[in-house]
């Protein structure tokens, strides 16, 4: 085993050093606030995000990038999306030169459409094949109370990849290598979008079958989306793609479905987000999802609808009546067949 650093303190960056702790590994977890690396540090818990979760006394946390960096093997980036170019940008040449980055960023560059493994990449100045995305359906939570879980590790270097399975793996969590980083991506990004759609439903008053109907139709926007970025199709059937599809549209505890649902619930979406105290990455990434799907002539209706909600203020009903009365197609239509 060797020495892991876990950059960020929120939920899946404090459940990440636990599973990291758990596989054996040696983990020092950062936090961007140095009151909160103060008062995780003391008490062994993070009251702000985690509080059920108590990380094991050899957990260095700290907020000195240096320190938690120091002849790290592994760089885990667990930081929103929205504020990774700046982190990366403030302590990115204290990370070592040869050491694998895994990615937890689960969101776009909205300026550029990029995914999370270009701009570390661009950043840090390094060979993209040191970037391993990891994606699965894993609530923070959950994966640290110890619930059977699992996740893929995806990525062009199959040696890095299984740098990071084995720096995850244990009985409760499985951990499987997937060459095809793209395609986790556009699954950890897309699927965001999807669960807007799937907790407004919620919202509505609508019930399973209208889950199940949502869900299967978000995974073929998905698909059809990630084949015309040069993804892999089988990628969406696993862990990163419906996997993690399912969690977050139908667990209470997403953040995205959340916003959904209390859209559908009549709620304004600037009350939403300001009553949440951490990122939906679904909002800001729609936008920039549903550009992508433009050029490259990819339908996406569900995520168009949640940028004519969240985005340009149009009417949730209206917008859930446009999407039931669509053209009749065939349920293969833009996936090939």
């Amino acid at each position: 085993m060797g020495t892991v650093a876990v950059m960020g303190a929120g939920a899946w960056g404090t459940s990440l050093a636990l599973l990291h702790a758990r596989a054996g590994e040696d983990v020092r977890l950062w936090a961007r606030d140095p009151a909160l690396a103060e008062r995780v540090a003391a008490t062994r818990r993070n009251a702000a995000y985690l509080p059920d979760a108590e990380l094991p006394p050899d957990v260095v946390v700290t907020a000195d990038p240096e320190r938690a960096l120091a002849g790290a093997d592994l760089v885990a980036l667990a930081v929103p999306s929205v504020g990774l170019p700046d982190q990366l940008a403030a302590w990115g040449d204290r990370v070592p030169p040869d050491a694998t980055l895994a990615s937890l960023v689960k969101g776009l560059d909205v300026a550029t459409g990029r995914f999370a493994s270009a701009v570390i990449a661009d950043v840090l100045a390094c060979d993209p094949d040191r970037v391993v995305a990891v994606s699965g359906p894993n609530l923070a939570a959950e994966c640290a109370a110890g619930a059977p879980s699992a996740t893929v590790a995806a990525g062009p270097d199959l040696g890095r990849g299984q740098r990071v399975q084995a720096a995850l793996m244990t009985p409760a969590f499985r951990v499987y290598t997937n060459p095809d980083r793209l395609g986790a991506e556009v699954g950890g990004v897309v699927k965001n979008v999807l669960a807007i759609v799937a907790g407004a439903a919620h919202g509505l008053g609508h019930g399973a079958n209208t889950t199940s109907f949502l869900i299967t139709r978000g995974l073929a926007e998905m698909t059809r989306l990630g084949v015309a970025l040069g993804a892999d199709p089988l990628t969406f059937q696993g862990l990163a793609g419906v996997g993690d599809l399912v969690a977050t549209c139908t667990s209470p505890a997403s953040r995205n479905r959340t916003v959904g649902e209390r859209l559908g619930r009549g709620e304004r979406l600037d009350d939403v987000l300001a009553s949440m105290d951490q990122v939906a990455e679904g909002v800001r990434a729609a936008p920039a999802v549903a550009a992508l799907a433009a050029a490259h002539g990819v339908d996406m209706p569900m995520v168009a609808a949640v940028v004519a909600v969240c985005r340009d203020g149009a009417d949730i009903g209206e917008v859930a009546g446009a999407l039931l009365t669509r053209p009749p197609r065939s349920e293969r239509w833009g996936l090939g067949a």
